[in-house]
């Protein structure tokens, strides 16, 4: 008998995506819960695994487009090894006995997301696994001097979102710069007492969502969108950070901003690093923010105007921090700066209101103690 290797719903707006990794090949023996495939959409890629175990029999190659509940492949039952713990009694590197056929060593489990259970038994994961094959991609086809692959869902999505955004908001920018010089006192000053307290350490990106939370109470007009002809004002702090992958630009959201401590802020950060570094991040993650910060300044970045996320009203650009001299009290020094710009639909909110919205940034910034007192 054999069981098909279907595509599950992944997103409730999702009814496509790209195969864009084969994780094993056609006629690999597969065991239950194990990867087969990674799909990417226009949201998020999504590992898909095995429900039963089998022989993989591929149908559709990688690369190719396939619909939700498509048949992509199949599994034939019994060309798979059961998976069994060890005997106390044996040792993990014991051959099998020379009479028995030694079943075909399976692939080291791949770690399963959060929110799907875990499959695999804990002496699984610490025997020594084999070699695994190299998987399937999607084809790069070279002709002459140049190279063609097909662009992926995620990307995109992501250019039709940016000229969307071109297209359907009047975007403004506005700018302003920050003496960075407070803020990074504070948080050499505290640094070692909070990553022992917390067990994390304390970033600049945790300051500037606090920023952008006090900014957006100052400036309520921000924190509001285009509805068709209905302006829609949010009464929530969703802040999005903008998260650059191999895959491209996704924008995870830190829900309830303005209730949440440093701590929670950076563990939440960290988390979502990790998931959009391993590909986990999930549909429901990238939902529903109200403005997006966008650090380019992690890449080198002097200054940008960054695009708007649409349906948001504001967005956001952090730079890279450098020494320049400035004026204090009449005298030349020396300070860490950092070019800030935002991004604003002007059918929204006017000039002054934007203004103003990033002059809180600046201050808040520059002043951190008041943030951390929550004043």
């Amino acid at each position: 008998m054999s069981s098909e290797v279907k595509i599950p719903a992944v997103g409730e707006s999702i009814t496509s995506g790209q195969i864009s990794t084969w994780h094993k090949k056609d006629g690999d023996s597969v065991a239950a819960g194990e990867v087969l495939l990674t799909l990417e959409t226009d949201k998020v890629s999504t590992e898909i695994t095995a429900e039963k175990a089998g022989v993989l029999r591929i149908t559709v190659p990688a690369g190719e487009e396939v619909q939700i509940g498509q048949v992509v492949g199949m599994l034939e039952e019994g060309g798979a090894a059961p998976v069994e713990a060890p005997a106390k009694t044996k040792k993990a590197a014991e051959p099998a006995p020379a009479k028995k056929a030694a079943p075909k060593p399976e692939p080291a489990a791949r770690e399963v997301p959060a929110e799907k259970p875990a499959v695999f038994s804990s002496a699984l994961a610490a025997a020594a696994p084999a070699p695994t094959p190299e998987p399937e991609r999607a084809p790069v086809v070279r002709e002459g001097r140049f190279t063609r692959r097909r662009l992926s869902p995620l990307r995109r999505k992501i250019a039709a979102q940016l000229v969307m955004a071109q297209h359907t908001a009047a975007i403004l920018t506005t700018f302003n710069e920050c003496d960075m010089s407070a803020v990074m006192k504070l948080r050499s000053e505290m640094q070692d007492s909070f990553t022992k307290e917390h067990g994390i350490k304390l970033g600049f990106m945790s300051f500037f969502i606090k920023a952008a939370v006090s900014a957006l109470k100052a400036v309520p007009a921000i924190n509001a969108r285009m509805e068709g002809d209905d302006l829609v004002e949010n009464h929530f702090y969703d802040i999005g950070v903008a998260v650059g992958t191999e895959r491209g630009l996704v924008v995870p959201v830190v829900r309830d901003a303005d209730q949440k401590s440093f701590a929670d802020l950076e563990r939440e950060l960290a988390e979502y690093a990790v998931k959009a570094r391993e590909g986990r991040i999930r549909i429901e993650d990238l939902q529903g923010g109200v403005l997006t910060l966008s650090n380019g300044g992690v890449y080198g970045s002097l200054l940008s105007t960054p695009i708007l996320n649409p349906p948001q009203s504001g967005i956001v650009g952090m730079h890279k921090i450098q020494e320049r001299p400035v004026a204090v009290n009449g005298q030349v020094v020396i300070r860490p700066m950092m070019y800030l710009a935002l991004s604003y639909d002007h059918r929204v909110v006017d000039g002054k209101e934007a203004v103003t919205f990033l002059v809180r940034i600046k201050d808040c910034i520059e002043n951190p103690a008041r943030l951390m007192l929550g004043l």
